[in-house]
């Protein structure tokens, strides 16, 4: 089954530049640090971005009923807050922002000073959670150094720079931009999916490969928490629904780009990454905070509303990460986890 050509020149115009900003984020490490990109054809497509102040709802209240601290949170660029002002900390490297939902988090928790240490670094790795961290400016100990026997919270929120997820958001831009050179060029038939069928070659899923490679990491990882912090209550925190469940949705922001197939392919191994992270913490005694949920509605194609940048992020912000508004949004489903 063959999708009907999507307009020659135009298309792969709008191909090449989805493929500039998503291939250099596939360049940086994974799930984190992509290039934001520069005012162009792509940047009105977008829509407004919602302002870094711009709340989903009432802001967390502090609550005396739940003793939490001290509390840890580790991860990646999606806890850290890429590039969401102000940013804070050190190494500058890590790009954490002060309105992280760890950040938000502590607050709402009435977790201030020794009793709340946010070292999740952008770019992180399971491995950079027993190990030190080299960014672009200084280097983050171990974060599993942060934890002790006093430990009574720990956020964990990674696994999607060891599962490459990036990097398949990045192939997926690269194979698309392939075939609309072709249709383009030569006016060659198009597949439904090329970057799903690029996957399945060989007969093997390959993403699913590295999303359980990815799991056995975390199982690794889970476990020395525990071992470094007995008594502390841990949650697994997934990712933020990237795609609607219609891609179609998409076509205003990302146009005809990137094969409505292939945005069904991303979004459903962005459920299996997930999928992974809840198994793992089920089996680690762990919770898991499932922010796929309170997201839908809430994706890159939709508009002010968005929780994550599209591949055109609004100025200053990261793509395909999440917002100010988007940090919000994942408190809410910690907190609500935490108090549950």
């Amino acid at each position: 089954m063959h999708r009907r050509s999507s307009g020659g020149p135009a298309a792969a115009r709008g191909a090449v530049l989805l493929a500039a900003v998503l291939l250099a984020a596939g360049c940086t490490g994974g799930t984190d640090r992509p290039v934001a990109a520069e005012s162009g054809p792509g940047r009105a497509a977008a829509g407004p971005g919602p302002s870094p102040s711009t709340s989903p709802g009432p802001s967390p209240s502090p609550t005396p009923a739940v003793s939490a601290g001290p509390y840890v949170a580790l991860g990646d660029s999606y806890t850290s807050g890429l590039r969401i002002e102000p940013q804070v900390g050190e190494p500058r490297g890590c790009a954490r922002s002060a309105v992280n939902y760890p950040s938000l988090v502590a607050k709402a928790l009435g977790l201030a000073g020794a009793s709340f240490r946010d070292v999740s670094c952008s770019a992180a790795r399971t491995g950079d959670l027993t190990g030190s961290q080299r960014t672009d400016d200084g280097a983050n100990p171990p974060q599993l150094d942060a934890l002790s026997a006093d430990t009574r919270l720990v956020t964990v929120g990674i696994g999607g720079n060891d599962a490459g997820f990036m990097e398949v958001v990045g192939e997926c831009a690269r194979q698309n931009l392939v075939q609309s050179l072709a249709q383009s060029l030569a006016g060659s038939a198009a597949a439904a999916a090329p970057c799903r069928d690029h996957y399945a070659s060989g007969g093997a899923d390959q993403v699913r490969r590295k999303v359980d490679a990815a799991g056995e990491k975390l199982a690794d990882v889970l476990a020395e928490v525990r071992r470094r912090a007995p008594q502390a209550r841990v949650f697994v925190v997934g990712y933020p629904a990237l795609l609607p469940a219609d891609p179609s949705a998409c076509a205003p922001v990302l146009g005809a780009s990137v094969a409505p197939a292939d945005l069904g392919f991303l979004a459903e191994k962005e459920r299996e990454l997930n999928g992974m992270l809840a198994e793992r913490a089920a089996a680690a005694g762990a919770g898991f905070v499932d922010t796929a949920t309170p997201s839908a509605g809430h994706d890159m194609c939709a508009g002010a509303a968005r929780w994550v940048e599209p591949p055109f992020p609004a100025p200053g912000l990261a793509a395909v990460h999440p917002n100010a508004q988007g940090q919000q949004g994942m408190a809410a489903a910690v907190l609500r986890a935490v108090r549950g």
